[in-house]
């Protein structure tokens, strides 16, 4: 088999010189509000400009890593963009699955019950995609292996066995802002994503916010939008049960009135941190046969967890295809930063700066944020 640093040039790399590695991204670009047909195409044309073809041997079990999106939500990855690339995946003699981890939240996508149906709501059932969906940590989130690492904040971390142990990982990512780590792409998509629900409370436990009682008007959207039911009313104000409360960030981005603040110092770092030591956990022993898409479409201030259709902050700018999640996740944010004239992510999030899980990343050997552009299509 071809490992990835010999696909690049023809030699194998390790540690420090895989970081310092320029990897390269490939870029589709696409017009605004472009049509379902010219965004498949485009994915398929990526497949094979990178020549993902090579990593595929008969037989494989391809995870294809998503988010289905929340009930109501908007923003995810359409059905429609992945049908030629299940085609060729189909053509190449692999057995592709759709998969995710069941969510820490309550809501559609906490079981593998409701997870499958509110999947099958969006669209990606058996009979319009014609490959299954698989649900990785199973029906109540016990499914997951402890996979060791060398991580500053785990030695081990809890990643769900239907995404662990398939042979191939296709990961599919839509990049939005998020209330807890700036950012959310492949590093998260692949981090948060694969965790079982006890890992992903792992990830979150330095995440508490607090109200501020003399700012609070007692309007009750955090109550209204908090997906635990960790916010009640006392005494006229709002109060969060830090015993419920996951740290999802989701009450701070709701408050119209500044009520509600994380001590974001230290603990958006660990969270991200945390996350890029549990997408190390799931890639590690997979980083020869691994792909990665991320779509700069319909780009979001919050992630595709949120329960409600929101406005795109930005236009449509492309797709991106590259072995390496490091590298898509910084072509990611550049191309979004030229797009909008400024860091888009920062801007949206300075409390949150994304950088955290890119240098961790990087630094625990998943890849680097040296790279290439390549624009195809052009």
């Amino acid at each position: 088999m071809v490992t990835l640093e010999e696909r690049l040039d023809g030699t194998r790399l390790e540690g420090e010189e895989l970081r310092n590695k320029v990897s390269k991204v490939w870029f589709a670009p696409v017009e605004d509000n472009p049509s379902k047909e010219d965004v498949a195409q485009k994915t398929l044309e990526l497949y094979q400009a990178a020549n993902f073809r090579s990593i595929l041997e008969e037989g494989d079990l391809v995870a294809m890593k998503m988010h289905f999106g929340e009930k109501n939500n908007t923003g995810y990855i359409k059905p429609d963009y992945l049908h030629p690339l299940i085609k060729a995946l189909k053509d190449a003699g692999v057995k592709p699955y759709l998969t995710d981890a069941n969510t820490l939240y309550r809501g559609e996508r906490s079981n593998s019950v409701d997870h499958l149906m509110q999947a099958y709501a969006h669209g990606f059932g058996p009979e319009n995609m014609g490959i299954p969906v698989i649900i990785a940590d199973g029906i109540r989130s016990k499914s997951y292996e402890e996979v060791p690492i060398d991580g500053v904040h785990f030695k081990s971390v809890k990643i769900a066995n239907d995404i662990l142990h398939s042979d191939v990982l296709f990961v599919l990512s839509h990049a939005t802002g998020h209330g807890g780590t700036g950012l959310g792409a492949a590093i998260k998509n692949i981090g948060m994503g694969s965790a079982s629900r006890s890992g992903k409370q792992n990830q979150h436990s330095d995440v508490k916010p607090r109200i501020l009682r003399e700012v609070c008007r007692a309007c009750r959207l955090c109550i209204k939008w908090c997906p635990v039911d960790a916010i009640s009313m006392v005494d006229g104000k709002a109060e969060i049960d830090e015993s419920i409360c996951y740290g999802c960030a989701e009450c701070t981005a709701t408050c119209q009135f500044g009520a509600i603040e994380v001590n974001w110092e230290g603990t958006s770092r660990a969270l991200q941190e945390k996350m890029a030591e549990y997408a190390w956990g799931a890639v590690k022993d997979k980083r020869d046969k691994i792909a990665c898409f991320t779509y700069l479409i319909h780009v979001t201030k919050l992630c595709d967890c949120i329960g409600r259709a929101q406005p795109a902050v930005i236009r449509d700018v492309g797709i991106l295809a590259s072995y390496d999640p490091v590298a898509i996740d910084q072509a990611a944010v550049d191309l979004l930063a030229e797009a909008a004239n400024k860091d888009l992510f920062y801007d949206m999030w300075p409390e949150n700066d994304y950088n955290a899980q890119l240098d961790h990343a990087e630094r625990m050997g998943m890849g680097s944020r040296r790279y290439e552009l390549i624009t195809i299509g052009d």
